[in-house]
């Protein structure tokens, strides 16, 4: 499967796309064009923009620019650009996407990897290929692509959330993608902690006492006072919603965070790792 056609596999994505391939059938037959002409304008060719109007494709950014100078559509399909880019990500990513752009804390434990919120698009791209069975060329494009698009609500400066992150030291140390993958990695993790929402914490291989040695999990305070879980394990992502679960993920991640360093430790420890690479 193409990276356009990626994301037609749910019934949200479907319903986005019918009214994009709508809109761009109406556009180019109301200008008088067939698709050979319309594809010839706008270069490419007539079985690319059958298959885009047939929702057998999802129409790249540029394909909706060019579609909307060409048809002189003062902006109109150049403007279906966001939702188009927002199906092309696979439903799971879109829903956690969703439930991160609606918390106000976010607070998440590693002991894989570095958290994908704070992922450089190099290191992403790296733990991406390592999946089994691997991705295809334009679906890794794809999956770092989703990862580096959740990334705008850390980014963000005026953000209103608050993120707290706990990193296992082992994180740190993991030489995933190369020396100079792993430089980047710890930069940016330099980088985050100095954001002023955001607290960065390690908790070190030294530790007796380990609390999280069951693996990853994040743990969302939402705008209307609830709280959820999230697990994601292999090929599974679960969303937790039981109070009683969520209020046990709660206990875990606050004793988690007192068995860690403090941020200043934490950072500390970055700069020696990264010095060590």
């Amino acid at each position: 499967m193409s990276e356009w056609e990626a994301g037609l596999d749910d019934e949200e994505a479907g319903a986005v796309m019918r009214t994009v391939v709508r809109q761009l059938k109406l556009w180019r037959e109301s200008a008088g064009l067939t698709q050979a002409e319309f594809g010839a304008a706008i270069g490419y060719g007539e079985e690319l923009v059958s298959s885009v109007e047939r929702g057998r494709r999802i129409p790249r950014p540029e394909y909706l620019d060019r579609a909307d100078d060409v048809l002189d559509a003062g902006g109109k399909i150049a403007a279906l650009k966001q939702d188009v880019t927002e199906v092309r990500y696979p439903k799971k990513v879109r829903d956690l996407k969703k439930l991160e752009a609606g918390a106000t804390e976010l607070c998440a434990y590693n002991n894989s990897v570095i958290h994908g919120l704070l992922q450089t698009e190099e290191y992403a791209r790296a733990v991406l290929s390592a999946r089994r069975p691997p991705f295809n060329a334009d679906q890794l494009d794809q999956q770092v692509s989703a990862r580096v698009a959740r990334q705008d609500i850390v980014n963000d400066p005026s953000a209103q959330a608050v993120f707290s992150f706990v990193q296992c030291e082992s994180t740190l140390r993991r030489p995933i993608g190369g020396k100079m993958v792993m430089r980047g990695q710890l930069e940016r993790l330099l980088d985050a902690s100095a954001f002023h929402n955001v607290d960065l914490q390690v908790l070190p291989l030294s530790r007796e006492e380990n609390s999280g040695l069951d693996g990853p999990f994040r743990l969302l305070r939402l705008g209307d006072g609830t709280a959820v879980g999230h697990v994601e394990v292999a090929h599974i992502s679960r969303v937790i919603a039981e109070p009683k679960e969520v209020q046990l993920l709660d206990i875990q991640y606050g004793i988690i965070r007192a068995q860690a360093l403090s941020p200043r430790e934490s950072k500390a420890l970055i700069e020696k790792v990264l010095g060590e690479t």
